[in-house]
């Protein structure tokens, strides 16, 4: 691994919250954008980077589910995980204040989490391609009665204002991201951390397959935090799903978890076991 070029990949354009997410996990490393989710993965396919930071899912947006189709297509490997709070800003060019504003743009889905505040401020919204983007064509057209919504790295890289911090309606929204490498690089097991591991799996053409195929998480104490189905290759007769389980393969019942899941499947492919990021205790909800 030491080998490989100390470059990171994001999938969008500078100052996207990809690439805030890679700085903030990854400071000394080179974050690359890049045009779609698999030219950042088979980057690091081809060796060309080290790392990739691909975001896996959305508290408020749900699941990117793009990525579940493309895993199958690699040998990547997950190796860590980073939840990154979106903290949305409203840009503007040097000198512009709130009360100049009369339009604004972002991504769909940033406008969408910004709506209230975009309504009381009475402005007209404009769909763009994605968040960063919208910032950058704004530096590029400086117009002091527009504004766009972006991440404070974003202001910083295209010299706007931050005219309001957290402009988002509702606090607490949340991207998880995923850390892929070439290598394995497969944690030692430590009693006093904890860990995720992910799989997917394809179970068989059988009446309660899934049913079987989890039901040894349960009898041995496992917790399954996240479990989605996805579409797999057109000669495929079972289904395929993704599987985040709280678990190192080397502990005893996650061992007998997974012989029992190996079979009542056709296929089990483990994608990574990596310490549990320190968002999900402090998210954990509490027992009824």
């Amino acid at each position: 691994m030491s080998q490989l070029p100390n470059i990171i990949a994001y999938q969008g354009v500078e100052g996207a919250y990809s690439h805030l997410s890679c700085r903030h996990v990854y400071p000394n490393m080179t974050a690359e954008a890049c045009g779609s989710f698999v030219d950042a993965m088979f980057m690091v396919e081809r060796g060309e980077a080290k790392l990739a930071m691909i975001p896996m899912e959305n508290s408020t947006a749900g699941r990117v589910e793009e990525i579940y189709r493309l895993m199958p297509k690699t040998q990547l490997h997950i190796i860590g995980e980073h939840y990154e709070p979106v903290n949305h800003c409203l840009l503007g060019i040097k000198g512009t204040s709130i009360d100049q504003l009369k339009t604004i743009s972002s991504h769909p889905q940033a406008l969408a989490q910004c709506h209230d505040n975009i309504r009381n401020l009475g402005l007209e919204e404009i769909a763009g391609l994605d968040t960063a983007g919208s910032a950058f064509e704004l530096s590029q057209n400086p117009d002091p009665t527009h504004a766009s919504i972006a991440s404070s790295l974003a202001a910083e890289l295209y010299d706007l204002d931050v005219l309001q911090e957290n402009f988002q309606d509702v606090d607490g929204n949340t991207t998880r991201f995923l850390i892929l490498s070439k290598e394995q690089g497969m944690p030692a097991l430590e009693t006093e951390k904890t860990y995720i591991t992910s799989l997917m799996f394809t179970v068989r053409n059988i009446p309660a397959a899934l049913y079987k195929a989890l039901g040894g998480f349960a009898t041995n104490g496992i917790n399954m935090v996240k479990l989605e189905s996805y579409m797999g290759s057109g000669a495929t007769k079972g289904a395929s799903f993704h599987l985040d389980v709280e678990g190192h393969p080397d502990e005893r019942f996650m061992r007998y978890a997974l012989q029992e899941l190996d079979f009542f499947t056709k296929e089990v492919r483990n994608l990574g076991t990596y310490e549990t990021h320190p968002f999900r205790a402090e998210n954990r909800p509490l027992p009824e």
